[in-house]
């Protein structure tokens, strides 16, 4: 029981075979990580899937977990769309809220439409179903929990809510999994919306060398301007993951990195020594 597996999971769209058109090919090596992390989790029947997604509610300084029934969410394209419905584990979350309301961070309960019921349904942004769409085809549907970290935080306090999500994953009786969805740099192409910087590749180049050498504490003390200007969205799930690590030591597995587009895509797994 309790966090049996963790992974760092990419969300661009065109890794749904669906959803890419023309880029179908240009995608394929994080497709394939995705697949490879969906096969990982087949084999461990997880009741629970935590996932910290960059893309769900802004709460400036605080922290949201969402609490709502149900989530789902529709993703189109000019070449086609999908859609997906999950049930979210209420109680774990709440006991996530009273775990880290203990260790006094500002996190925010969250629900959207009704109290209870099929209309209390958070609607699921992209961060959160990309991964999740990957997961569909595991046949014990698992719930799901949303955490929303907050940007204007510090690091230390995110890696607080990871061991606080990892004493309560341990405390159940359920077999959770935590994804930390996040894409790096987004300056990797001149055409892309942020522009080209060559921090771009140091930063990527640092995450790949973090997770090769399991060694994510790395990630939290990097230079503010170089974040700045590789413009990533992952450090603050990753911090995440890092307290999550600290509850629960595991072995972190490279899978794949590539920057097809302006915006570097990366696959890591870990298990539990």
């Amino acid at each position: 029981m309790g966090i049996i597996f963790a992974c760092i999971a990419p969300h661009g769209a065109d890794i749904i075979p669906q959803l890419a058109g023309d880029r179908l090919e240009a995608f394929r090596e994080t497709r394939q990580g995705m697949e490879t992390i969906a096969d990982s989790l087949k084999k461990k029947k997880v009741d629970t899937i935590v996932i910290a997604t960059p893309h769900n509610l802004r709460l400036r300084h605080n922290i949201g977990v969402i609490i709502a029934e149900f989530t789902d969410g529709t993703l189109k394209t000019d070449t086609g769309s999908v859609q997906i419905r999950f049930k979210c584990d209420r109680a774990l979350a709440e006991e996530i809220i009273r775990e880290a309301e203990k260790a006094k961070l500002p996190v925010v309960a969250v629900n959207y439409g009704t109290d209870k019921g099929d209309s209390s349904c958070m609607p699921m942004d992209y961060g959160t179903l990309i991964p999740l769409w990957f997961l569909g085809c595991l046949k014990n549907k698992p719930r799901v929990v949303i955490v929303t970290p907050s940007r204007e935080i510090h690091l230390k306090n995110l890696v607080q809510l990871g061991t606080a999500i990892a004493k309560v994953a341990e405390k159940s009786r359920t077999r959770v999994a935590f994804i930390a969805s996040a894409d790096q740099a987004h300056t990797h192409n001149k055409k892309g919306p942020y522009g080209f910087h060559p921090d771009s590749k140091k930063f990527d180049r640092l995450v790949v060398d973090a997770v090769e050498k399991n060694n994510l504490d790395a990630l939290l003390n990097l230079n503010q301007q170089l974040i700045e200007d590789a413009k990533p969205d992952s450090i603050w799930q990753i911090a995440v993951l890092v307290g999550v690590l600290k509850q629960v030591p595991m072995h972190g597995r490279f899978i794949s990195y590539e920057a097809p587009t302006y915006f570097g895509m990366l696959c890591a797994a870990y298990t539990p020594k």
